[in-house]
């Protein structure tokens, strides 16, 4: 009701919080995420359902490394490319056999961003971004493998090696190998004072944001490793330090001269073309001091995250006594949280792992060999300014009881016998954790756990739901797992695909594929609005509208 003598009220702004609690409730039932959302519950129920089984439907061996992404599989240094969500695995595109001087060093995946206005019609598929062995990087078309752009990196005589995201789909950085000196240089006293180079551009469209060198003289001789993340340069050393910088500071204070892709340059005396053959790229920004430091925290062969919610990071303190050993500390005043020290005081032959859970809950996932925490940070009632650290759920192997290590057994005779050795808790002949990676999409928690007796392994992948750690669904893996080997195991919506690498650099693919039953999913339709989902006989999910 408008007060009396008002003609018209300004119109209040709306409340996000209303707004998020009316889409959740479906008000916005022709929005795409809401559509989307509500097939990604649908599939989860499918996937979850006790009927519903994962077929071995397709298996590949290769003599180099084979990679995965967002259902596209890459084999022969990513010059095949096949699509993993057909019913059969089949070919998008093969290319010729590439020389060694066109070997790819790298790659990333790039997706168009949503809600943009981009330049060409191809910006808005799917891309592959790769680094060749002779400094080109490339845009190839994730569907045909076409180059779509090409510009060439080192005009300043470094080796480009690694490709990673500053901020994932916007930002991506390009860092080379350690520079290092040949073996009659180092003899004859010349020293090498630039250690990295690193480069970085916008995606979409590609754009140089600017070229540094990492230099000794300014951040000191025992640097090891340098990282651009989230807009932090991180700077790991040999004594266990990490140093964090504010990239974009650095950026604003020590860039020369900006450039832009295809423009003729003046640079030093070299005249050129930023991005192509010669010149490559200028490193334009030249950093003469050294910059203000935001943080720094000494840790383990450098182990450091940052994360949660109010900011937390994890170390481990910088001593062999205290490897396995987790500090969860404050960002604000580096005060220990309560319950800050984790440490499952395990004995395997391999370390328990830490890391804050990629959902962006703020919560922290600790592996062990037979347990997995699930940890999450809340303000201590007394004291509102310090946080504690409590278990939101668990998650335990199956292990049965006569598996249990004791030292000391009875026979059916009734002698005494004890061992002379325990057993590791990652004892091939119990069920161990492997891998744990979280399913955004399904909001699932899949595990991969392996018992191995003999030379025989098995393994199972699990789903838990997300927010209590419940058992929904397991699926065991046939081919046989070796635990010296090394392992990689996805789950992409209605695919679970396992990658092995065995010794000689033999590499092996096993992709397995929804399959409804055919006895009680025969010809199964659901019509709701704007979403259907077909079931058909023997086969997988063809449609989401």
């Amino acid at each position: 009701m408008r007060p009396a003598g008002c003609k018209g009220a300004a119109r209040r702004a709306p409340n996000a919080c209303r707004l998020l609690g009316r889409r959740a409730h479906g008000f916005y039932a022709r929005d795409a995420g809401v559509a989307l959302r509500k097939n990604m519950g649908l599939l989860r129920s499918l996937v979850c359902q006790e009927s519903t089984t994962f077929k071995n439907v397709w298996t590949t061996h290769s003599a180099s490394p084979i990679a995965y992404e967002r259902g596209r599989i890459y084999l022969d240094n990513y010059q095949c490319c096949i699509s993993s969500i057909a019913q059969e695995p089949r070919i998008l595109y093969q290319k010729p056999k590439c020389s060694k001087s066109e070997k790819i060093e790298d790659a990333l995946l790039l997706e168009c961003p949503l809600g943009e206005m981009l330049p060409n019609p191809s910006d808005y598929k799917s891309s592959l971004i790769v680094l060749t062995a002779q400094n080109w990087l490339l845009r190839l078309s994730a569907d045909s493998g076409e180059i779509l752009e090409k510009i060439y990196l080192a005009g300043c005589g470094c080796k480009f090696r690694y490709l990673s995201w500053d901020t994932p789909q916007e930002v991506m950085v390009i860092k080379s190998a350690q520079n290092k000196l040949p073996a009659a240089s180092r003899q004859a006293g010349i020293q090498q004072s630039v250690l990295f180079h690193l480069a970085v551009f916008q995606v979409l469209p590609l754009s140089f944001v600017g070229m540094l060198e990492i230099n000794k003289k300014i951040f000191g001789n025992s640097v090891t490793d340098v990282d651009v993340s989230n807009g932090i340069l991180i700077v790991m050393y040999s004594m266990g330090l990490v140093r964090l910088y504010n990239f974009q500071a650095i950026t604003e204070q020590f860039m020369e001269q900006p450039f832009d892709l295809g423009c003729e340059f003046n640079w030093n005396g070299q005249v050129g073309v930023v991005g192509k053959y010669p010149f490559g790229l200028p490193c334009n920004i030249k950093i003469t001091d050294t910059p203000p430091l935001l943080f720094e925290a000494s840790s383990l062969e450098n182990a450091f995250q940052i994360g949660g919610y109010p900011w937390h990071y994890i170390i481990t303190p910088n001593k062999k006594k205290h490897k396995g050993v987790f500090y969860i500390c404050s960002l604000k005043d580096n005060a220990l949280a309560k319950n800050g020290i984790q440490d499952m005081k395990c004995c395997s032959l391999e370390p328990d792992w830490i890391y804050f859970h990629p959902d962006m809950s703020g919560r922290i996932i600790h592996v062990g060999p037979n347990l997995i925490k699930v940890l999450k940070l809340k303000e201590v009632e007394s004291n509102t300014d310090q946080t504690e650290i409590s278990e939101d759920f668990i998650i335990v192997a199956n292990r049965e009881e006569n598996c249990v290590n004791s030292s000391v057994t009875v026979t059916a005779s009734g002698r005494v016998v004890k061992k002379r050795y325990n057993l590791l808790d990652d004892d091939p002949e119990q069920e161990t954790f492997k891998i744990v990676d979280y399913e955004d999409e399904l909001d699932l928690l899949s595990t991969v756990a392996v018992t191995q007796i003999g030379a025989d392994g098995r393994a199972h992948l699990d789903l838990h739901c997300n927010e209590q750690g419940i058992l929904l669904k397991s699926i065991p893996l046939l081919e046989s797992w070796d635990v010296t080997y090394s392992h990689e195991v996805y789950f992409d919506r209605d695919t679970v695909l396992h990658i092995e690498q065995k010794p000689n650099r033999r590499f092996s693919c096993y992709v397995y594929q929804m399959v409804c039953d055919t006895a009680k999913e025969d010809e199964c339709s659901r019509h709701e609005k704007t979403e259907r989902v077909f079931c058909k006989k023997g086969g997988r999910i063809f449609e989401y509208i």
